[in-house]
This record gives structure tokens, C-alpha cells and sequence, in this order.
């Protein structure tokens, strides 16, 4: 923790190195996509993306879940979701799935989650058709694509995609080679890079 603590009290003189950049930032944002990917500390999407600040917004959830629209009983991520879409304008969301993962991983072990039951209630939400015969690798990618279908149900994003405003995209990131692919519907649903 000493490191990021003394690279935060640094973190001012490269603000100052970059003031211009840091002045526009402070009056407004405009990114170009919603990024959606998994908590884990090892993807970094502006590392992944090569994004300077005010170009990506980020919905990190563990698993990557996204759930299922709830009017009702909106939570954080359904928040971010219609802010990103309906006041910053994006026009591409992504879900990026990881390599060695360890929410769909336990998914398709089928792990004891009994000690961490809001983790296991999380990750109930997309336990159902994951598939494990192929390995982790390709569940993964399958998770990834699956999240696309809560998405098309919110009513931000069906306005969206109806107006042609709005794209859809399922990514899978290596992170021990940083390689990245996107599945392509018109190739059979297949992962190709990018």
C-alpha cells in the first residue's frame, strides 16, 4: 500500500505536466464506450484499450455480470449502465471477459462459495447453461456473450440498438499474453483477434 500511497502524493506534479489535458477533463467528460469487465485487478481496460482519461467509462463488476434490468430495485451497475447510454452518449458497450478467471473458474468447478454467500448469490445470477466441458477459456468467452442478453433488455440500450445509435461487443482478454478478441456474429459466433 506505501507505493500507490506515494504515487497518489505524486500524482499532482503529473497533473501539473499535463495541465491543459486535466483543465478540459474537469469540464465534462465524453467517452467513447462503456467498457464492462470483470473486477479483477489484473485487466486494466485503459491499459488493455490504450484510453487516455475521459475515454472510456467502466462498469467493473465481479464476473462481469450484468443484471437484469429491475426498474423497481435499481442497483450501481444498472445506474451506470443508463447514465453511460442516456447522458454520456456512448456508442459502443463492451463486456470483456478475462482469462483465469476465478468467478466463472468456481462457476464451472462447481466450488464450495458456502464462506463468501453474497459472492455465491452474485454469481448465481449466470450459473445456469455455462458450459465447463470445453474449459475455462471457452466458458469464459461464452459468459461474456451471455451478459449481451440482460443488456439488449434494458430499455436505454433497446433504444439504442433500434436507432443504430448504439453497438453491442463480447471481448475476451488474454491477460498472460495481452491478446484480444471479439466474437463475431458473423462468424459463426467464433472469437477472432482483433
Amino acid at each position: 500500500m506505501k507505493s500507490l500511497v506515494e504515487n497518489a502524493r505524486s500524482f499532482p506534479e503529473r497533473v501539473a505536466e499535463r495541465r491543459q489535458e486535466f483543465r478540459e477533463l474537469a469540464a465534462g467528460q465524453r467517452p467513447q464506450a462503456l467498457f464492462i469487465t470483470c473486477s479483477d485487478s489484473r485487466v486494466v481496460p485503459t491499459l488493455i484499450t490504450g484510453a487516455r482519461p475521459g475515454e472510456l467509462f467502466e462498469l467493473r463488476t465481479a464476473g462481469n455480470i450484468v443484471p437484469a434490468y429491475d426498474s423497481e430495485r435499481p442497483g450501481g451497475e444498472t445506474a451506470t449502465i443508463e447514465y453511460a447510454v442516456r447522458v454520456l452518449g456512448v456508442r459502443d458497450i463492451v463486456v470483456c471477459g478475462h482469462s483465469h478467471c476465478g468467478a466463472v473458474g468456481a462457476l464451472v468447478s462447481g466450488a464450495d462459495l458456502s464462506s463468501v454467500p453474497a459472492v455465491r448469490g452474485w454469481l448465481d445470477r449466470s450459473a445456469a447453461g455455462l458450459p465447463g466441458d470445453e474449459g475455462v477459456p471457452h466458458a469464459v468467452r461464452h459468459h461474456a456473450v451471455a451478459q449481451l442478453d440482460p443488456l439488449r433488455a434494458y430499455p436505454c440500450v433497446r433504444e439504442g440498438l433500434d436507432r443504430g445509435t448504439l453497438a453491442l461487443s463480447a471481448w475476451y482478454y488474454e491477460v498472460d499474453t495481452g491478446t484480444v478478441s471479439v466474437q463475431r456474429p458473423d462468424a459463426d459466433g467464433e472469437f477472432v483477434p482483433l
